[in-house]
C-alpha cells in the first residue's frame, strides 16, 4: 500500500486526492441482478484506413449511455453551528443568522443503472447525508429515489427509483480486466451530462488511502479515462458494453483530471449490491489478519521477529502475515505470523489491495484455499471466513 504513496507522495500529501463529484458546492417484484461475464456482444469497431488502425467506440457508446444517470443530491439540514453549542448556553450566541435554517446545499454525481426495475449503483459519497435525491435520466425524465443501502467501506450505494423497463448495463467480469485494453467512462462531469472518454486500464489493485483504512477495501481499477468531478458513481465500461468498474476518484493538483482516475472493480460492486439487496446491509467476511506487502519499509525487521530471514525465501510475491487476530479465521485454520500468502483459491497474490479485494467478495461462512510460504515451505489451507468479530 506504501507503493502508491510514493508515487502519488505530492497529491496525498497537499490533500490533492479527489473523491470524484461535487461532494457538496458550499461544502413485490423478483430483482435480477446481471452476473458477471454476461457479455453483449462487442459494439466498438475497428476500422482499417491509409492511417493506419482506429477504433470507433460509438457502438459502446451508443449501448451504455442510456443507462448511466445523472444524480443530485440536496441537504437541508438544521443550523448545525448552534447546535454544536452546549443549550445552556445558546442564548448568548443566537442571533439574526443562527436562528435561521442554513441554506439547502447540493452536490452532483452520476450513477449506472443495473436492473430494469430501477436500482442504480452510485458511490456512498454522492449520497451520504442527502435529504433528496433527485435522478435524471439520458432522456430527461425526472425521479426521486430513494436510498435502498450503503456501504462507505468501498464507498458504494443502491438507490432506487420507481420505473421499469428501464435500460442497463449488465456487470463484467473485473477480475478478467487486463492492464492495457480499452476502457470507457461514462458520467455527468462538471454537470455535463451524459459525457463519454475513452482510455485504457492503467494498473489494477491501487490503493490511494482514502476510506480511512481499517475494513474498507480498496483495490481501484486505474485508466487514463478523463474523469472529473460529477464522474462520480458513472460507470466504466469495456468495449463489450459491460460494467467493469464504478468511477470513484481522482489523483490530480488541481482537483481535476489530471491523467489518474480510479474505479471500484465491478466484481466487488456486484457483490455488494446484492447484499444490499438480499440482507440490507453488506455481509463482509474476515480471515483475521494483519497484512503488509512483503516490499513495505520495516518488513526485515519484522520478520526477523518472527524468525524468518525473508531475504533469502526468493519470493518476489505475496503478503507478509504479520499479527492474527484471536479467535479469527487464519489463527483457526493454522496460519501463523511470518507466512507469505502467495495464492487465494488459485488466484495470485501480489498486493495487500488484492488479498482484501478477493476476501471482499466473500461472505461469512464461505472458504478459500490459501497457499502460502512458511519459511520456504509451501502449504496449501483450508480457510473458513467468518465476520469481523469472530462469528
Amino acid at each position: 500500500m506504501k507503493g502508491i504513496a510514493k508515487t502519488l507522495g505530492t497529491a496525498i500529501l497537499g490533500g490533492l486526492i479527489t473523491i470524484g463529484g461535487y461532494k457538496y458546492l458550499d461544502e413485490g417484484k423478483t430483482v435480477i441482478i446481471e452476473k458477471p461475464a454476461q457479455s453483449i456482444g462487442k459494439v466498438a469497431k475497428f476500422n482499417n484506413s491509409n492511417d493506419g488502425i482506429g477504433i470507433d467506440f460509438s457502438g459502446t457508446a451508443e449501448v451504455v449511455t442510456p443507462a448511466v444517470v445523472h444524480i443530485t443530491s440536496t441537504v437541508t439540514g438544521k443550523n448545525t453551528q448552534i447546535q454544536q453549542v452546549p443549550p445552556i448556553f445558546r442564548h448568548f450566541f443566537e442571533d439574526e443568522n443562527m436562528g435561521r435554517s442554513p441554506q439547502p446545499r447540493q452536490g452532483s454525481g452520476s450513477g449506472v443503472i443495473i436492473s430494469e426495475e430501477g436500482y442504480i449503483v452510485t458511490n456512498n459519497h454522492v449520497v451520504e447525508d442527502a435529504d433528496i435525491l433527485e435522478v435524471v435520466l439520458y432522456d430527461k425524465r425526472k425521479y426521486t429515489a430513494k436510498v435502498i443501502g450503503t456501504d462507505p467501506s468501498t464507498d458504494l450505494a443502491l438507490i432506487k427509483i420507481d420505473e421499469d423497463g428501464l435500460p442497463k448495463i449488465p456487470f463484467g467480469n473485473s477480475d478478467a480486466v487486463k492492464v492495457g485494453q480499452w476502457a470507457l467512462a461514462v458520467g455527468n462531469p462538471f454537470n455535463l451530462e451524459s459525457t463519454v472518454t475513452a482510455g485504457i486500464v492503467s494498473a489494477k489493485g491501487r490503493s490511494l488511502r482514502i476510506l480511512g483504512g481499517g475494513s474498507s477495501i480498496e483495490s481501484f481499477i486505474q485508466t487514463d479515462a478523463a474523469v472529473n468531478p460529477g464522474n462520480s458513481g458513472g460507470a466504466l465500461v469495456n468495449l463489450n458494453g459491460e460494467l467493469i468498474g464504478i468511477n470513484t476518484a481522482i489523483a490530480s493538483p488541481t482537483g481535476a483530471y489530471s491523467g489518474y482516475s480510479f474505479a471500484v472493480p465491478a466484481n466487488l460492486a456486484n457483490k455488494v449490491v446484492e447484499d444490499l439487496i438480499k440482507y440490507g446491509a453488506v455481509q463482509r467476511a474476515f480471515m483475521g489478519i494483519s497484512i503488509l506487502n512483503i516490499t513495505d519499509p520495516g518488513i526485515e525487521e519484522l520478520s526477523n521477529k518472527h524468525h524468518v530471514d525473508i531475504s533469502k525465501l526468493n519470493i518476489s510475491q505475496g503478503v507478509y502475515v504479520a499479527d492474527l487476530t484471536e479467535g479469527g479465521s487464519a489463527i483457526d485454520a493454522g496460519i501463523k505470523p511470518g507466512d507469505i500468502i502467495t495464492e487465494i483459491d488459485g488466484k495470485v497474490i501480489n498486493s495487500v489491495p488484492e488479498l482484501q479485494e478477493i476476501i471482499g467478495g466473500h461472505r461469512p461462512g464461505d472458504k478459500v484455499k490459501v497457499t502460502l510460504f512458511r519459511k520456504g515451505d509451501k502449504k496449501t489451507l483450508t480457510v473458513p471466513l467468518k465476520t469481523q468479530t469472530g462469528e
